[in-house]
């Protein structure tokens, strides 16, 4: 079994910084994906962003130019930076992993989620 654990939410002003980090444990291909998705109330859950194994990224046009993954691979741990937080970007903040070496973007190509993190931007 794969367990993902987050942390690094909070309440934050607009303008403002987070850096929301993610740690997978258990039993992991060699060459897996991750990525971060978010849910606001009453909405659907929404891509973010994800990298392959190998560092590529992929954003969603929303958090372009403001937010970055990273991961460490040795730690089994992915990183979202979010710099310029707007309102918009409240939500429920989710990290997932999938057993396949190439980025998704989709909530069904993902197995493994972790329980959320709430973030919080005030205007």
């Amino acid at each position: 079994q794969v367990q993902l654990v987050e942390s690094g939410g909070g309440l934050v002003q607009a303008g403002d910084s987070l850096r929301l980090s993610c740690a997978a444990s258990g039993r992991t291909t060699v060459n897996f994906g991750m990525g971060w998705f978010r849910q606001a109330p009453g909405k659907e859950r929404h891509f973010v962003a994800a990298i392959s194994w190998n560092a590529s990224t992929y954003y969603a046009d929303s958090v372009k130019g403001r937010f970055t993954i990273s991961r460490d691979n040795a730690k089994k741990t992915t990183y979202l930076q979010m710099n310029s937080l707007k309102p918009e970007d409240t939500a429920v903040y989710y990290c997932a992993l999938r057993m396949a070496s190439r980025l998704g973007a989709r909530v069904s190509e993902y197995g493994y989620w972790g329980q959320g993190t709430q973030v919080t931007v005030s205007s």
